[in-house]
């Protein structure tokens, strides 16, 4: 784990960083962010800027509540309608209420360059026991190294925890990133990375136990 003022960098599949929440009074005012950034397009030598390939990626997340409940939140999940109301529940969660998680929308331009992000309400710590953070292929590239993936768990008042997907390879499509754990006064972050061939492979392998069907965006 390689640790500096601003950032702890997860280095190591399985490493995890604890995080002391009992004496951390200000985040109960500021929302913990899960940001999913990526290379937009692949371009290769000369030819790259002719056939540059687009690359969508989609960041969503398991979770668990410590009355059971459980379900998943990501870009093939959202509501039509009211989905851009972040205070009513739909697929993309509910920010004021249970489950306190909420996917701020879909970033399938090249130009938006922010990526996608999940908000999760600290007034709902006490409700929360566990996220496990994926993020799929859509569509535009064949390899995860070509996608330089990036997801960063933001929690106010602590330095920012930066998972990378790194140099790797896979014909699995789906990558679960990090498993975060809620406690009463912590919440733990720990790196999977570790590839599926969709939602329900890795959810048998994760003992999330949800039913899946077909979704789009």
């Amino acid at each position: 784990m390689a640790i500096n003022l601003q950032k702890i960098t997860l280095e190591k599949r399985g490493e995890s960083c604890l995080i002391d929440l009992s004496k951390k009074i200000n985040l109960l005012n500021e929302k913990i962010g899960i940001n999913l950034n990526w290379s937009k397009t692949v371009n290769k030598g000369f030819w790259g800027s002719l056939f540059a390939k687009n690359i969508d990626l989609d960041l969503g997340c398991y979770f668990e509540l410590n009355n059971s409940e459980k379900n998943v939140i990501d870009g093939l999940q959202f509501s039509r309608g009211r989905g851009g109301d972040k205070n009513i529940l739909t697929k993309q969660g509910r920010y004021t209420d249970r489950p306190w998680i909420w996917h701020s929308g879909d970033d399938r331009g090249v130009a938006n360059g922010s990526g996608e992000n999940i908000l999760v309400n600290p007034k709902g710590l006490s409700d929360l026991k566990r996220i496990t953070v994926y993020c799929f292929i859509y569509e535009g590239v064949a390899n995860w190294n070509e996608t330089n993936a990036v997801v960063t768990v933001n929690i106010p008042g602590i330095a920012e925890i930066e998972v990378k997907l790194g140099d790797l390879s896979s014909n699995g499509n789906f990558c679960a990133i990090a498993e975060i754990l809620f406690t009463t006064d912590s919440i733990s972050v720990k790196k999977l990375v570790s590839f599926h061939s969709s939602h329900e492979d890795c959810d048998k392998t994760y003992n999330w136990g949800l039913k899946w069907g077909t979704g789009s965006k």
